[in-house]
């Protein structure tokens, strides 16, 4: 990351025509405000290997814009790794966001390793530093990852990235300024000076977010939920209420020194590019 804010948006690959379309409008109305970097996610236990592969390949030939590939170790052997890394080299990928990754079908439940896999995305970010190839981002948790029992275990792990070779982090999605603040310098006392990225998600569709946020361990406000729900019934309404909390959770990370946004899309741009109006 250079001195300069990063702003940056996540989409994820399509699966059907229809999807398709509406992906690559959001890309194009995003690539006018010519972001640092577009990313794209691996599904669990690499459900969408060959799609994101294709995605993230057809933005680099076909934009200006600079693509990232998710890639989880989950479910992977270090060979078929091997093997995607060089699929992503091959395509002219230099970006890749290194996730241990959620178990397939049920993301809560018990993680197991591949037999002839990685345990940690520590050892992901040592596979890719030792290719030459990558510049590499890993995830961070500003409410501790589901499966961390404390944050001592937390920060030991976060830190084994950036010892690992991780060149900047991007967190889940939050609602509190507090959280990524309490996590950025707790990573900083412990000597970990890698840019750590907030993800700015808006809560438009309160059902689809409250699953993302137990996904992620996100601790939903109370407020903002009674907000959207009195707004239920009045959709422009509901997305003024998502665009204020979200446009009001970015500036506060701006003057408190984050070192940029990146906006989580769903694959639509209008609502974040909103947002991003509003705080550039």
């Amino acid at each position: 990351m250079s001195g300069e804010l990063s702003y940056s948006f996540e989409f994820f690959p399509a699966k059907t025509p229809e999807g398709e379309r509406a992906l690559w409008t959001a890309l194009r109305r995003v690539e006018a405000v010519s972001p640092a970097f577009v990313s794209v996610t691996y599904g669990a236990g690499g459900s969408s290997r060959d799609r994101t592969l294709a995605t993230v390949a057809a933005i680099a030939a076909q934009t200006s814009m600079r693509p990232v590939a998710h890639l989880t170790a989950v479910g992977h052997s270090v060979a078929e790794l091997h093997r995607y890394i060089g699929e992503l080299a091959a395509a002219g990928i230099r970006d890749v966001l290194a996730l241990r990754g959620d178990p397939p079908g049920d993301p809560r439940g018990e993680w197991t390793p591949h037999p002839e896999g990685v345990r940690y995305a520590a050892d992901l970010v040592r596979m890719l530093r030792r290719s030459g190839a990558f510049r590499v981002g890993v995830a961070a948790f500003p409410e501790r990852h589901p499966r961390s029992g404390d944050w001592e275990t937390e920060i030991r792990h976060f830190v084994a990235k950036c010892r690992a070779g991780a060149d900047y982090a991007v967190t889940q999605m939050f609602f509190h300024a507090e959280d990524y603040l309490r996590l950025r310098d707790r990573v900083r006392a412990a000597g970990c000076e890698i840019p750590i990225i907030p993800a700015i998600m808006p809560a438009v569709h309160p059902k689809q977010i409250r699953r993302f946020a137990e996904l992620s361990n996100a601790a939903f406000p109370a407020d903002l939920a009674d907000r959207l729900h009195e707004a239920r019934d009045d959709e422009a309404a509901a997305r003024r209420i998502g665009v204020d909390h979200a446009t009001a959770l970015a500036r506060r990370l701006l003057d408190e020194q984050a070192p940029g946004l990146h906006y989580i899309t769903m694959n639509r741009s209008a609502v974040v590019l909103d947002i991003h109006r509003e705080v550039v």
